[in-house]
C-alpha cells in the first residue's frame, strides 16, 4: 500500500559543475543531471546513518532505480555551484518515490521524480525497506 506523505522531509546537497559534467558548448550534458539527484539521495542516507556499501554486504540488500522523470527547465555551466534536494514523496514497502530539484540559487534548472525500489541483492528480487530505514526517516520528518 503507498503511502503518500504530507509535510516531506527536504534534504539539500550541494553540487559543482565539473568539466566532467559538461559538453562542447560548456553546459552539462543532459544525462549528467541523473547523477546529481542520486549523489544527493546517497548523501541523504549517509546523514541519517545509512551505508549503502554497508545494506549491500551485510544484509545483502541493494536499492535499484524503477523509474526517472526529468524536466529540464535551464541549463546549468562550468563551474555552477548548484544546490540539490530530495524530499521522499511517496513510500510503499519495497520501494520510495523521491522528488528532486537542482537549482542554481533560486532558478530551478531541472526537476525530477525518482521511483528506487528495494531488491535482494543475490536475486534482485523485491525485499522490504530496511527497518532502519524506515525508522531513521520517520524520525528526521518528525524533528524537523
Amino acid at each position: 500500500m503507498t503511502q503518500p506523505l504530507a509535510d516531506p522531509l527536504v534534504f539539500r546537497w550541494p553540487v559543482r559543475v565539473y568539466i566532467e559534467d559538461t559538453d562542447a558548448a560548456g553546459l552539462v550534458y543532459y544525462a549528467n543531471y541523473l547523477k546529481f539527484p542520486e549523489r544527493c539521495r546517497t548523501e541523504w542516507l549517509r546523514s541519517l546513518g545509512i551505508d549503502l556499501r554497508e545494506l549491500a554486504t551485510r544484509d545483502g540488500v541493494a536499492f535499484v532505480v524503477a523509474d526517472f522523470e526529468v524536466s529540464y527547465r535551464r541549463p546549468a555551466r562550468l563551474d555552477d555551484a548548484l544546490t540539490v534536494d530530495a524530499a521522499i514523496e511517496a513510500q510503499a514497502r519495497s520501494w520510495l518515490v523521491s522528488r528532486q530539484h537542482a537549482r542554481r540559487g533560486d532558478e530551478l534548472l531541472a526537476a525530477a521524480r525518482v521511483k528506487v525500489a528495494c531488491a535482494d541483492a543475490a536475486r534482485l528480487a523485491p525485499l522490504r525497506l530496511p527497518a532502519r530505514l524506515v525508522q531513521r526517516l520517520a524520525a528526521a520528518a518528525t524533528s524537523s
